[in-house]
């Protein structure tokens, strides 16, 4: 017989683990890598369901089966069981996702008596670089960047011997054959070729600021009383830096972890974790300052180990190494352009940069700030069969893909206002394409956003015309919408879409909306007042804008003479009458927190909103702030026309505002009882309108998602008012809640669109 198996099965073992379990039956015949899938020939009167049990109850760890088709075929001439050579074949899959290394190389890694001792790229069959290096399917070395590196004897002997944990392991090597790092000075001077990791080490915790390079990108390193200079030297003056710990009892030292927490932190996957800050602890106030939380993790590769062999410190600073608002570098050339002290390289190509993907949990859910190491490419299940590209919105972006009923996304792009990352994106989508096996060409269709000016849109517009292509476009917070239905397995849903901004079918800024949706048609049934963007875009980075605009809307122009001066106030004035608007919940949360004089200034992406949410954390609903709600005729996706005489319902913002400025502020307890009493009476209202639409539709679903709802307070808020409603409340696990989401939502749309009657 020949078998076919499809699924997470290249780079993860599962060939020698054939090998084994056949071996142990007696039975004749091959295994071979085939484009992205496995063959299997079982010569006759071979044990075929034997075989077959034995060998589900004998999966490599990191593999994964979503399909076994068996057939008749006559195989003959095997002597024995034999593992072949790769051939081309379909791909319907690509390689397993990087992991960090597992137990057994741990051990051997901090073994004096190892020959691999403190070697920094060890790794076996089960865990290691796996996306991060590779060129192409099948997953064999010389598809990968170790294709530049010749196995010496001893480790030809382990990938050779079938009893070995390393037998085919495709990224072998060791101190003799393998990958070398070398430390550099600022110039590019060689400073250490004999030890350069401990040299390294010391001079970090010295007080150096450094660069390493790991696996799918380079890393900023410094001690934590080195922050501020990191800041000045980055023009980060308050942005968050992510912490790697020695282990988990450092972690525990300064900030909360619960079992999910730690279970997840010590996975194969390794994310960054945002835990929160022990209210004991000030040591990390510099890392993340004024937010409750921090973005922690654990070593995941072996240079993370031996770093922290020879380090003095339990934790370091360790941050992406990249130019504001640009990829994170890659390449050794280019680390010379950052400005550090020391840079720690090695001569493995990164093939596919892949960022550290950053996790926070809301109960048992995982809610994704940023997928990518350590889950891409994982595929996601869809109900069509359609080839389809979708690319994300301008911010945060990623792009999926589309191909015979799996969705994949790519690891995270960025922002791409910035030139480097739209060329990042084009290769990020061609790779992952050419890794699937799917020609630009034999696209079915293209989603794009609906917003005229961003990048993406722009490139799929380019695709589209190359290659003559549909290109569908998709309603930001639609796509939202349709990303969390995906991701919990429902068809509909009314869903809190509350973001920053996002482009609606009105041609005006949404943000704050309630939508009724399904795959093919969407209802905005709610959404909030619109405040006016005082200079467009500079009313984002200049919360003051917002507050000088609302207060002004209100009569109350005194209330911000503490904010603005006064010739401030009249180019705000004159700017007032034709500034655009919107209904965006996240820039609401952005005048509250610069109002109550939380944030005043943006930094970085959302930092306003961010500092609020410690506040949030705190409050109590002390205090009253009635509601007012408005009717407005529904909008529907173009070109469908508003369908079942829904009316919108419009919260209205200024009128809470307006009670607002009734309230003196004292104290801090103050600002947090103030501001989650404000928050909770607009997420009240917009439950109401949720719930009044599942009592009209018989949806039983009340959902949460964009970038808001990464808030956990807020989150929560709503949750209990849902419940209160008898009615189910779904968030994100799988998917990004923000804009990292929405290339799937995108996807999700487009495919169902193409297929409904």
């Amino acid at each position: 017989m020949k078998i076919v198996i499809k699924g997470t099965v290249q780079g993860v073992g599962f060939r020698p683990t054939v090998y084994r379990v056949a071996t142990s039956l007696g039975l004749k015949g091959y295994v071979l890598n085939k484009g992205s899938n496995v063959e299997i020939g079982i010569q006759e009167n071979g044990d075929k369901e034997g075989f077959l049990n034995s060998l589900m109850k004998k999966l490599p760890p990191l593999a994964a089966i979503d399909e076994i088709e068996v057939r008749d075929d006559p195989i003959k001439g095997y002597a024995d069981f034999e593992i072949i050579t790769s051939s081309e074949g379909e791909k319907t899959s690509v390689t397993p996702v990087d992991t960090a290394i597992c137990e057994d190389c741990a051990r051997e890694l901090l073994d004096g008596d190892n020959r691999r001792y403190l070697y920094p790229f060890i790794n076996c069959t089960s865990c290691g670089a796996r996306f991060s290096i590779i060129m192409n399917v099948p997953y064999d070395r010389a598809n990968t960047s170790m294709r530049d590196f010749t196995m010496c004897e001893k480790c030809l002997g382990e990938y050779t011997n079938p009893l070995e944990r390393r037998f085919h392991a495709q990224t072998i090597s060791c101190p003799r054959c393998g990958p070398k790092y070398t430390l550099y000075g600022r110039k590019g001077e060689v400073l250490d070729e004999r030890n350069p990791i401990e040299t390294f080490a010391r001079l970090v915790d010295e007080g150096a600021i450094a660069i390493a390079k790991s696996w799918g990108g380079m890393h900023l390193i410094c001690t934590f009383d080195q922050a501020n200079r990191l800041r000045k030297l980055y023009r980060r003056p308050a942005k968050p830096f992510a912490v790697m710990f020695r282990d988990v009892n450092a972690i525990e030292k300064y900030l909360e972890l619960d079992e999910r927490e730690e279970k997840l932190l010590t996975s194969a996957h390794r994310p960054i974790m945002l835990l929160n800050k022990r209210s004991s602890s000030d040591d990390l106030s510099a890392i993340s300052p004024e937010l409750g939380t921090v973005g922690a993790y654990l070593p995941y590769s072996g240079l993370h180990y031996v770093l922290f062999h020879y380090l003095g410190s339990e934790g370091i600073i360790m941050t992406s190494a990249n130019v504001s608002g640009e990829p994170m570098v890659i390449r050794n050339g280019d680390a010379f352009n950052l400005n550090a002290d020391y840079f720690l390289l090695h001569n493995r190509e990164i093939v596919n940069r892949v960022d550290d993907s950053v996790v926070r949990c809301y109960d048992g859910m995982k809610f994704f700030l940023r997928r990518s190491r350590g889950f891409i490419p994982t595929p996601l299940k869809v109900l069509y069969k359609d080839r389809i590209l979708s690319l994300g919105a301008g911010e945060n972006v990623t792009s999926s893909i589309s191909k015979e009923g799996n969705l994949y996304t790519t690891q995270y792009i960025g922002n791409t206002y910035h030139y480097p990352t739209v060329d990042f994106l084009a290769s990020g989508t061609e790779q992952m394409m050419k890794l699937l096996g799917l020609p630009m060409a034999d696209l079915d269709a293209i989603g794009v956003d609906l917003h005229p000016r961003y990048p993406t849109r722009r490139y799929g517009k380019r695709l589209s015309e190359e290659f003559s292509i549909e290109l569908i476009e998709v309603q930001h917070h639609w796509a939202h919408a349709a990303s969390l239905m995906l991701d919990r397995a429902v068809d509909e849903v009314i869903a809190l879409t509350l973001d920053g901004t996002g482009y609606g079918v009105d041609k005006k800024a949404w943000g704050g909306e309630v939508l009724q949706s399904r795959y093919d048609s969407f209802e905005r049934v709610g959404s909030l007042e619109e405040i006016p963007l005082i200079g467009g875009e500079m009313a984002i980075k200049d919360p003051r804008r917002l507050v000088f605009a609302i207060f002004s809307l209100l009569g109350r122009d005194t209330y911000t003479a503490h904010l603005v001066s006064e010739q401030e106030a009249r180019v705000m004035e004159k700017l007032l009458k034709n500034a655009p608007k919107t209904s965006s919940f996240g820039r609401v949360l952005d005048a509250l927190s610069c109002y109550l004089g939380i944030c005043q200034r943006m930094t970085y992406d959302g930092e306003p909103a961010m500092k609020l949410e410690r506040y949030l954390a705190e409050g109590e609903p002390t205090y009253e702030f009635e509601t007012q709600v408005e009717s407005c005729g529904a909008t529907a996706p173009r070109p469908r026309k508003p369908c079942k005489g829904l009316d919108r319902k419009i919260v209205l913002t200024l009128p809470l505002f307006d009670q607002l400025a009734e309230y003196r502020i004292s104290t801090e307890k103050d600002k947090a009882d103030i501001a989650y009493s404000f928050v909770y009476a607009l997420i009240k209202e917009m439950v109401e309108i949720a719930a009044d639409a599942c009592d009209a539709t018989g949806i039983p679903s009340i959902g949460i998602t964009g970038g808001v709802s990464y808030d956990v307070p807020i989150v929560r808020m709503a949750e209990a008012l849902v419940k209160e409603k008898g009615l189910r409340f779904l968030t994100h696990d799988k998917i990004p809640n923000g804009d990292g989401g929405i290339s799937v939502g995108q996807n999700a749309i487009v495919g169902h669109l193409r297929n409904r009657g």
